[in-house]
C-alpha cells in the first residue's frame, strides 16, 4: 500500500460520516447554533489551538526523527492558522483567548507511536478539518466577506498540504501491512470520533443528523 491508497481507502470507509460532516450542519454543531461570524471564527480558533497543542506536545517527545521534524513543522503551522484566525476576530474588535480540548484531541494525544499519530494526526485530521474548512468557507461567501472566505481557502489549502506531508511519510514508516492496518484503524476512529460529537451536538438540539432525502 501507498499513501494515496491508504488515504482513500480511510474515505470510502468513513463515506458516510464525511458526508455529513461537510453537510451545511457542521457549523450549527460547532457553534451551538450561533451561526455569527464571531461564534464561527471562535470555533475556528479553538479548533487550530487543539491542533497546535497536540503536534507540539507530539514534538517534545517523539523518538523517530522523521516524526518528530513533521510534528514540529504541524505545530508551527497550526499555530499560524490560529494567529491567522484570531487576527481576523480582532479585526472585527472581537477578542478571543482560544480554549484547548476535544474528544478528538483527547484520542489523538493518547497515540504514542508515530506511525498512529501520522496516521491519526496528519490523515484522519485532515479529512475531518477539509470539510470543516469548506463549510466555513461557504459561510464566509453566503456572508458577502470573500476577504474571510479567501483566509479559509488558504487554511484548507495549507492543511491539505499537512495531509500530503503526513502520507508520504505514513509510506515510509510503515513497513508491513500491520502497520498499515494499525494506521488505517486509528484513521478511520479519528473520523468517527469527530463525526460521533457532530451528531451528539445535533441531537441535542433536536436535529436529526440525516440529511434530508
Amino acid at each position: 500500500m501507498d499513501g494515496e491508497t491508504f488515504r482513500e481507502a480511510v474515505a470510502a470507509t468513513k463515506a458516510t460520516e464525511l458526508e455529513r460532516l461537510g453537510s451545511n450542519k457542521l457549523l450549527i454543531a460547532l457553534t451551538d447554533a450561533t451561526l455569527e461570524p464571531a461564534a464561527v471564527l471562535r470555533a475556528a480558533a479553538d479548533s487550530e489551538h487543539a491542533a497546535h497543542t497536540t503536534f507540539a506536545g507530539w514534538a517534545d517527545d517523539e523518538t523517530d526523527d522523521d516524526a518528530r521534524e513533521l510534528f514540529a513543522w504541524l505545530a508551527d503551522r497550526e499555530r499560524d492558522h490560529r494567529e491567522r484566525v484570531c487576527d481576523s476576530l480582532a479585526a472585527m474588535d472581537v477578542e478571543h483567548d482560544p480554549v484547548d480540548g476535544g474528544t478528538m484531541h483527547e484520542y489523538l494525544r493518547a497515540r504514542e507511536d508515530a506511525v498512529e499519530r501520522v496516521a491519526a494526526g496528519a490523515v484522519g485530521r485532515g479529512l475531518v478539518s477539509d470539510r470543516t474548512h469548506l463549510q466555513i468557507v461557504s459561510f464566509f461567501v453566503n456572508e458577502g466577506d470573500e476577504r474571510r472566505a479567501d483566509l479559509f481557502r488558504e487554511l484548507r489549502a495549507e492543511t491539505a498540504e499537512e495531509a500530503e506531508r503526513g502520507l508520504a511519510l505514513l509510506s515510509d514508516l510503515c513497513g508491513s501491512d500491520d502497520d498499515w492496518e494499525r494506521a488505517r484503524m486509528v484513521a478511520e476512529y479519528v473520523v468517527q470520533i469527530a463525526y460521533d460529537d457532530y451528531a451528539d451536538a445535533l441531537a441535542g438540539m433536536g436535529i436529526d443528523v440525516k440529511p434530508v432525502c
